[in-house]
């Protein structure tokens, strides 16, 4: 239920080759809804930033320098994502980063302090093969504001990640609300039957049915003119 949604930003593209990261951002989701909790800091990386890289997030060495080492803070992040499952876009190259670090300070991999890292760039490519499955391109997709994204940012960047990730699991709400809470017991299940009210049914409105039939479009549109729901309907 726990899901830290975590990006980060290095002075270039491979930790082998001596990059280091120099920003970590990462936001919590409990039960599918943002907590106010954030991690976040810049780091001195203690070497020269790349100059692509550098085109990327706009952080220079200069704004770095009184900054904390990964070090200094490592405790502290192992402590905010114990426990809970990551979430990255492109996760085996945030993830080789960060256990580079945690190499170089002699502790054990992200992979055994966190509980599983699920790759959303995996995730997007699955679901549109042939596309653009970049952060600004599925944010675009799914309606999700990107306009502060001028650069790169690791904060900025798993915020809209959060919001991307929600869009991209449309439907599981109620499946994590079913498994939010301990099962009552036989007692109590009865009890609960005999006091249930009847459900409300609450009919969705004319601009809430075409809101629906675009998304269904959209979906259809972007998977090569398939979309499940409409072959159903189409059926029945």
């Amino acid at each position: 239920m726990r899901k830290i949604f975590l990006d980060t930003e290095t002075t270039g593209l491979d930790p082998k080759q001596g990059h280091r990261v120099i920003e970590i951002g990462c936001v919590e989701m409990l039960g599918r809804q943002l907590t106010d909790r954030k991690f976040h800091y810049y780091l001195n990386p203690e070497r020269e930033i790349d100059a692509g890289a550098l085109e990327v997030h706009g952080i220079n060495l200069d704004f770095l320098q009184d900054k904390p080492l990964f070090g200094d803070i490592a405790a502290e992040f192992l402590d905010f994502v114990r426990g809970a499952e990551l979430v990255i876009h492109n996760a085996p190259f945030d993830v080789a980063f960060l256990n580079a670090e945690l190499l170089r300070i002699d502790l054990a991999p992200i992979e055994t302090i966190c509980d599983g890292v699920c790759d959303t760039l995996r995730m997007a490519k699955e679901l549109f093969p042939g596309k653009s499955n970049k952060l600004d391109a599925l944010c675009t997709r799914y309606g999700v504001d990107n306009a502060r994204r001028t650069l790169h940012g690791a904060l900025l960047d798993a915020e809209l990640l959060s919001e991307v990730y929600i869009a991209m699991t449309r439907g599981q709400g109620s499946l994590d609300m079913e498994l939010a809470g301990p099962a009552p017991s036989g007692k109590n299940r009865a009890a609960r039957a005999a006091n249930k009210k009847p459900p409300r049914v609450l009919h969705a409105s004319a601009d809430e049915n075409e809101e629906h039939r675009r998304l269904l479009s959209q979906i259809r549109e972007e998977n090569k003119g398939k979309c499940l729901w409409l072959e159903i309907e189409k059926d029945n």
